[in-house]
């Protein structure tokens, strides 16, 4: 089978032909339909040891495909099954797993592999799609999810003004939570401006652009400071920075990925009694429910992040293009194209 891999820091992905997998007894084998290329793709290629892959390592956690052979043990799906896959595999016999909650287990291991034409999976890692959504969308589904589990840590209630720091995807998809939960003010903010228009599709009521002056536009905009700030980027100093903007006795969700440590002032947090909050994977309830968003939402629809869609052969290079900011949102990669 053609496959995208990983050699080492500072070389670009190549394709290449590998062997095809095999399912073992509790897993499918999947014909990989669609696969979105995600920040934390690109972090993993510059710090592959934090993240522990290496050389030959497929990449690619958010993918959907159709089911092409199943494991001697597997049940609940068969051949021509429909699926998205969520990526953290875990043992499937802990409490954490029962509960349906595998991103806790003691042995979970986030899962790649959607970066190829075939891959292998857990069943129990599976859902199946609704006839109404097509293959190559269900690759939305782990961003979705991760969106949707960000605003549920945060405990949002209807009317709260809520501001986004980062307009990439996650940040895009936190807006569309919010807003669907009902907050009545969603503002996202960024550095750059080209992802305005985006953000307003996907529900947010506003746009800013990040800066000294961010406090007096959000009250300007909503009426007053933000009870919640989601910090979606992952760049150091900007949990400090949302301390600073939201309201006393506010919260702080942090969703950006963060590599290499942080600083931030205890003190202007302890004066606020702000509540910080980490937000991180998904369970399998909050994974279905953006399933069906997906599939039914007709206003503020997932769908609106895709910006390209592209073949196996065209990844290495828009992969590397990734890494300097483009007006790029969600790259899909359609792997039959």
């Amino acid at each position: 089978m053609k496959a995208v891999l990983f050699d080492t820091v500072g070389r670009p992905l190549r394709v290449d032909t590998i062997g095809d997998p095999q399912p073992d007894d509790d897993e499918v084998l999947l014909k990989v339909a669609a696969c979105g290329i995600c920040g934390s793709d690109l972090h993993m290629t510059e710090d592959p040891k934090t993240f522990g892959i290496g050389q030959g390592v497929v990449l690619g956690h958010e993918f959907a495909g159709e089911i092409v052979a199943v494991g001697r043990d597997v049940s609940d799906f068969r051949e021509g099954d429909r699926v998205a896959v969520a990526p953290m595999r875990g043992c499937g016999a802990c409490d954490r797993c029962r509960a349906g909650d595998p991103a806790w287990c003691s042995e979970m291991q986030l899962i790649g592999g959607g970066y190829a034409e075939l891959t292998t999976v857990a069943a129990r890692q599976c859902r199946k799609l609704p006839d109404s959504l097509s293959l190559v969308e269900g690759a939305l589904a782990e961003p979705t999810s991760i969106g949707l589990h960000s605003v549920m840590r945060s405990g949002l209630r209807p009317g709260e003004k809520v501001l986004v720091l980062g307009a990439g995807p996650i940040g895009l998809l936190v807006a569309l939570w919010a807003r669907r939960m009902g907050a009545s003010d969603v503002i996202v903010a960024d550095i750059k401006d080209h992802q305005k228009e985006r953000a307003k599709a996907v529900g947010a009521t506003g746009f800013a652009l990040s800066g000294p002056g961010l406090a007096d536009e959000f009250a300007a905009m909503a009426g007053g400071p933000p009870d919640i700030v989601f910090e979606c980027v992952g760049k150091k100093g900007l949990i400090n920075f949302a301390c600073e903007l939201v309201r006393v006795h506010g919260k702080v969700v942090g969703v950006g990925l963060c590599v290499g440590g942080d600083e931030w002032d205890p003190f202007a947090v302890l004066s606020k009694e702000i509540t910080i909050v980490m937000a991180a994977f998904f369970n399998m309830a909050e994974f279905e429910m953006a399933i069906d968003a997906l599939a039914t939402l007709e206003t503020y629809r997932p769908q609106a992040l895709i910006t390209d869609r592209i073949g196996l052969g065209k990844v290495p290079d828009t992969f590397e293009a990734l890494r300097d900011r483009t007006t790029q949102c969600k790259v899909l990669i359609e792997v039959a194209a």
